[in-house]
């Protein structure tokens, strides 16, 4: 089986080779784990399935934990396991810690566990969803807009209870007649339960009364009248048994057991002529309980199947009444409550939009100052806050929709060059300048976003010399706060790295194979001279490396 285990380390990782060595393998293995698409392209021509395996250490992610265990996943050693297995046919399964999940459960995790930025890909910086908490985290809005979904949320509740109370409001007249009848028509009866057995029961003895007459009858006078009667036969036999017993004493139990039989006989004979003496047609009886089964069984049409049902819909019958009478003031009162509450979370709102408009333009500036020392020095971000659609909306302030998280909605626009209009950071079609114009989000909030893996792809597409340099300087400062790895082919951002990681390709009867290994010092310096000169690594390349490494402050 082949296989390939890439164990990173904190901080700033980075792999290199050369081109087509296969770093590109450890960004779709890392997509895949985290509910990229599969497909059979990523199973070796002959096997039959593909696996990745990921560990990610989740301990204390207080919101990845949370969703984990909502799904019945266990994280109690602080560690998530997720596995995806690819078969030939293209059809995949994924797991977390060992549970079954579909790929959307791990795309719903993907963005605490790990951004991705290659070209045209990021699991969280470009989904304009996520932009909202970036910009709240930098400008430290966390607490407030907490405030104001506990007041959303009590409000959607109050919302939807004054919905239901209007209406029962609106059609109060004909429901409660409704109401009132079938509970009237229920307490007319006054069913208890079990009756219905009992009923059944009883008709079947009226209906066959003249028959059990006749056969309780025959056999109280086969028992115990006449001279042949059962009875008396037994009687005399346990007489002669217990006369025997007398002279063996060896048959004292058979006698024994033969008068208790003569007693039971004796009992059951008199049982039975007590109810042939009360087996008697009653038709008025008989007529009585089958016009009341007739009418339980109605109740049971329209409340069954069973009268334990209807006796639970009078009392859902009886509630509802109740609630009936008061549902004037009920709605009177939820009117008030929510009008306070909307005026109160209206304010917070207000003043939440207010502050993320002044930190949006902060955020903007800092973020176009980054892509500026990057080599974007015509780029320009804007943090556009725009209020939430929805007049219509049942919770609106100002015209825009009420949520939880406001009333504004948050997204990173960009314009990569002078002259051109900022567009949303998700249509920019420039790898490298997706990547870069990431690289520079992610270094202004390094201490605001989730924790999690950062992976930079591309990062150094169409850049060298001082920008390259710069690059790498922004990466190592956001591997201060998040586990960072980079795949590039530039020296000097590799030479930052603390952690340095070497894809090669080898062929072996007719099949490529791609491995990865850490290397060590001097394993390092040569892979950068190489980065540095070509394929010959010469001494001056190698010393240029190492100056360069040390320079950078990167591990040797």
């Amino acid at each position: 089986m082949d296989a390939l285990e890439l164990r990173l380390e904190p901080g700033f990782n980075v792999l290199t080779g050369e081109t087509g060595a296969g770093k590109s393998i450890v960004v779709g293995a890392l997509s895949l784990v985290l509910g990229g698409r599969a497909s059979a392209e990523q199973v070796r021509p002959g096997a039959d399935e593909a696996e990745v395996e990921a560990l990610f250490d989740v301990g204390g992610a207080e919101r990845i934990t949370a969703a984990l265990e909502a799904a019945g996943v266990s994280t109690a050693s602080g560690e998530l396991v997720i596995r995806r297995v690819v078969q030939a046919s293209g059809r995949s399964r994924a797991y977390l810690n060992g549970r079954l999940c579909t790929a959307t459960e791990l795309a719903a995790l993907a963005p605490d566990l790990a951004d991705i930025a290659s070209q045209h890909e990021s699991v969280a910086l470009t989904d304009p969803s996520t932009h909202l908490g970036y910009l709240d985290r930098f400008a430290r809005l966390l607490p407030a807009r907490s405030e104001l979904a506990a007041d959303v949320q009590r409000l959607q509740e109050i919302t939807a209870e004054l919905h239901a109370s209007r209406q029962l409001e609106r059609g109060r007249g004909e429901r409660e007649a409704f109401l009132s009848f079938q509970l009237q028509a229920i307490d007319a009866l006054a069913p208890r339960s079990g009756e219905l057995a009992e009923l059944a029961a009883e008709r079947s003895r009226l209906r066959h009364a003249g028959r059990l007459h006749e056969i309780t009858q025959r056999a109280a006078a086969r028992l115990d009248q006449g001279e042949d009667a059962l009875c008396d036969e037994l009687a005399r036999l346990a007489s002669e048994l217990r006369g025997a017993a007398d002279l063996d004493a060896a048959l004292t139990p058979v006698a024994r057991a033969l008068d208790a039989c003569w007693d039971e006989l004796r009992d059951a004979a008199r049982e039975i002529g007590r109810y042939a003496e009360r087996a008697e047609a009653d038709p008025s009886r008989l007529a009585e309980v089958e016009d009341r089964l007739y009418r339980l069984e109605g109740l049971l049409r329209q409340h069954g199947p069973t009268l334990d049902d209807v006796l639970a819909a009078r009392a859902r019958i009886a509630d509802e009444l109740s609630r009936l009478s008061g549902v004037e003031s009920r709605v009177a009162d939820l009117e008030r409550r929510r009008a306070e509450l909307l005026a109160v979370a209206g304010e917070r709102a207000r003043k939440l939009s207010v502050k993320r408009r002044k930190a949006g333009e902060k955020l903007g500036a800092a973020i176009s100052t980054e892509l500026s020392e990057l080599g974007m020095g015509g780029a320009r971000v804007v943090v556009d806050v725009a209020p939430l659609a929805g007049e219509r909306a049942e919770l609106a302030i100002d015209g825009a929709r009420l949520s939880q998280e406001g009333i504004d909605r948050v997204e990173f626009l960009i314009s990569p060059n002078k002259g051109i209009e900022p567009r949303p950071l998700r249509r920019i079609a420039s790898g490298g300048e997706l990547s870069r114009a990431l690289l520079a989000l992610k270094r202004v909030l390094a201490e605001c976003g989730p924790a999690g893996l950062y992976v930079f792809d591309e990062v150094d597409s169409g850049v060298g010399g001082a920008v390259a340099d710069k690059i790498g300087r922004a990466i190592a400062d956001v591997a201060r706060h998040h586990q960072v790895l980079c795949i590039t082919h530039l020296a000097p951002i590799a030479a930052f790295a603390g952690a340095h990681f070497v894809v090669s390709k080898s062929d072996a009867g007719g099949v490529t194979r791609s491995t990865v290994v850490r290397v060590g010092k001097k394993e390092r310096a040569a892979e950068v001279a190489r980065m540095l000169s070509g394929a010959k690594v010469t001494p001056s390349a190698l010393k240029a490396a190492t100056e360069l490494i040390e320079a950078a402050g990167g591990a040797l």
